[in-house]
């Protein structure tokens, strides 16, 4: 047998059956400068994953695990010659079992925070606020915990595209509706979800969605985008649900409890391949996302199947490779454009790609952002970064600025957290 370490990372075990598969991305580090270091080794998660055996000369090592959210994890390894020697990390802390997969990607803290009867954590910033607690909470107070959960979350399944302009959007959190804000988005009537199963003791429910919309829930078939709306106590969180993402479940975290480390409301993609991909691209992290979007090519030829999936694929492509002339993957950023006109992150990509070239096509580029932003609100918070970085290149021209100011007035109502846009439409007014 070679020399080897064998390396996987251990979480809870979730009541409702799932495996709770992901990758993410580590080091192997030479401690004492014999042995040979290797970056970026893929590392497999799960309640009992098979470990990922990496051949190294004997000698003694630190393995390092980065999680989604930018935290590290160690552990020292001594490599015995002939011998494959496990490494085990340990992410078995989350507050509810049921919470795991959001406990890994960094949207919840630790079940020995979140459970401290002491104090309530202060929030480190705005989008870690509590949704139903006051701004600021004094040390000491106890956690909210009599929370009514009916009516707290609507189902768009099929918004109108009107409703998905940037102007209509920031028209609802500068002139909040008398009545629901889900009504003036959907195309029908929203659908009010009820209490979910997996609640997490009525603070932090967890709301799931898979291909037709929710888990468990008969409703119209969706349309091409769909929504989550979220009101508790007069705030209210607009979501972006990026469905259908194959058979891949999406997941919506609701923390009605003040939290240090995640947001309000969080959002992740259950895809064993790229969900934690996609948390490392929202952490600006693209290097480490690049590294599970291993077969990104693969992904942009199955767009037909799962084209947000294959938009992501391009926001890494785009943000790491940095070859300025002509690539093999330009042609699919074209018909990822074309093909989804639903989907204005396509046009964004287009356009700071023909913006980034070594040549830069500055006509087709300021086209295109204008296209981009005619199409809608993009799914991906990223999208609404570079929208922001491609209008500011035309500060002459009176149509990217009008627009531009529409971006930037929506990206202050984003939590830039996370991967796919959520939008607090009464922020500051709690």
């Amino acid at each position: 047998m070679s020399t080897a370490l064998a390396i996987r990372l251990h979480l809870s075990r979730s009541p409702t059956g799932e495996s709770n598969e992901a990758v993410i991305v580590g080091d192997i580090l030479s401690a004492d400068l014999r042995g040979e270091s290797r970056r970026n080794i893929l590392i497999p998660c799960g309640i009992d994953p098979r470990p990922t055996a990496y051949a190294v000369t004997p000698g003694r090592y630190l393995v390092s695990a980065t999680l989604p959210s930018g935290l590290v994890l160690t552990e020292d390894a001594v490599a015995v010659e002939g011998e494959e020697t496990p490494v085990d990390f340990a992410m078995t802390d989350s507050p509810y079992e049921t919470h795991s997969w959001q406990y890994l990607m960094g949207n919840i803290e630790s079940g020995r925070v979140y459970h401290s009867p002491a104090e309530v954590p202060l929030a480190t910033s705005v989008a870690s606020r509590s949704m139903v607690a006051p701004a600021s909470t004094p040390r000491g107070a106890a956690p909210q915990t009599d929370v009514d959960l009916t009516g707290l979350a609507s189902w768009i399944g099929d918004a109108s595209p009107e409703s998905c302009t940037f102007a209509s959007i920031l028209a609802l959190g500068d002139n909040p509706p008398d009545e629901p804000v889900a009504r003036h988005i959907a195309r029908g009537e929203p659908l009010v979800l009820p209490e979910p199963d997996v609640r997490g003791e009525a603070v932090s429910p967890l709301y799931r969605f898979g291909p037709i919309g929710p888990v468990g829930v008969v409703g119209d078939p969706p349309g091409h985008r769909q929504f989550l709306v979220v009101e508790a106590e007069g705030s209210v969180r607009l979501v972006t649900l990026p469905l259908p993402w194959g058979s891949s479940e999406v997941e919506v975290l609701v923390n009605l409890r003040q939290s240090p480390t995640g947001s309000a409301v969080a959002i992740a993609v259950r895809d064993p391949a790229i969900g934690a991909g996609l948390a490392y691209m929202s952490q600006g992290a693209l290097d480490m996302a690049a590294q599970l979007f291993t077969d990104v090519e693969a992904m942009l030829y199955s767009k037909f199947q799962n084209p947000l999936a294959a938009a992501a694929g391009a926001y890494v492509l785009i943000g790491t490779d940095h070859t300025r002339g002509e690539t093999y993957w330009d042609p699919w950023l074209e018909r990822l454009a074309d093909s989804f006109p639903w989907i204005s992150d396509g046009a964004i990509l287009r356009a700071i790609r023909a913006l980034r070239r070594a040549s830069p096509d500055l006509r087709r580029a300021r086209d295109g952002l204008i296209e981009a932003c005619d199409r809608g609100i993009p799914f991906y918070t990223l999208g609404l970064v570079w929208l922001v970085d491609g209008l500011s290149a035309f500060p002459d021209d009176p149509e990217c600025v009008r627009r531009l100011d529409e971006v930037r007035r929506l990206s202050w109502l984003t939590d830039m957290r996370q991967p796919f846009l959520i939008l607090d439409l009464r922020q500051g007014s709690a």
